[in-house]
């Protein structure tokens, strides 16, 4: 026999006048009253639910650097030298990649291609993965402003790791330095 059949016939079904009239015991459903009667339950344990917190930059402020890594690049070749965007001389390619609108050369991926890279900005990993497949990276800064690496160095048996720190003046061409 169910609770309820139970108490056919009996008005309130054993829950008093209000109980069990909607959400009427609980003071309301959910986040109800929490400017009324549940003010001080908000303060003690959510006191940051209302209100906007930081600060949002206006759209027009906002820069970002549309970006390319090399295996992403290495896929398009084909494709580039068909649009004539990429040239082949001697067997090494030579991309301008502000002239497509990419602004800076990520370094994930691997390369095997002799590539020549002219662009705005380029991460340390990219240039040196370039330079290990015999290319050059054109570009007016690298990385960051100083960027560390932890970079494996063998003494004897053991592998140590030492800071490597490069500042971006050293991608700056010497005529420009004066």
């Amino acid at each position: 026999m169910r609770r309820t059949s139970k108490f056919r016939g009996h008005r309130t079904h054993g829950r008093g006048k209000r109980a069990g009239r909607g959400a009427g015991k609980r003071g309301g459903r959910g986040n109800a009253g929490l400017h009324k009667h549940k003010y001080i339950w908000m303060l003690k344990y959510d006191p940051d639910h209302f209100g906007r917190r930081g600060f949002k930059r206006h759209p027009s402020l906002i820069t970002r650097d549309k970006t390319i890594n090399i295996k992403q690049l290495e896929a398009m070749l084909p494709k580039l030298l068909a649009d004539g965007k990429a040239r082949e001389k001697g067997g090494a390619y030579t991309v301008d990649l502000k002239a497509i609108g990419y602004d800076k050369l990520l370094g994930t991926g691997r390369t095997t291609l002799k590539m020549n890279i002219t662009v705005t900005s380029a991460s340390v990993g990219a240039v040196e993965k370039v330079k290990g497949a015999g290319g050059s990276v054109e570009s007016q800064e690298v990385g960051t402003s100083i960027s560390r690496r932890k970079l494996p160095s063998k003494v004897g048996d053991e592998v140590s790791y030492e800071l490597i720190e490069q500042k971006t003046a050293e991608a700056v061409p010497a005529d420009k330095e004066k």
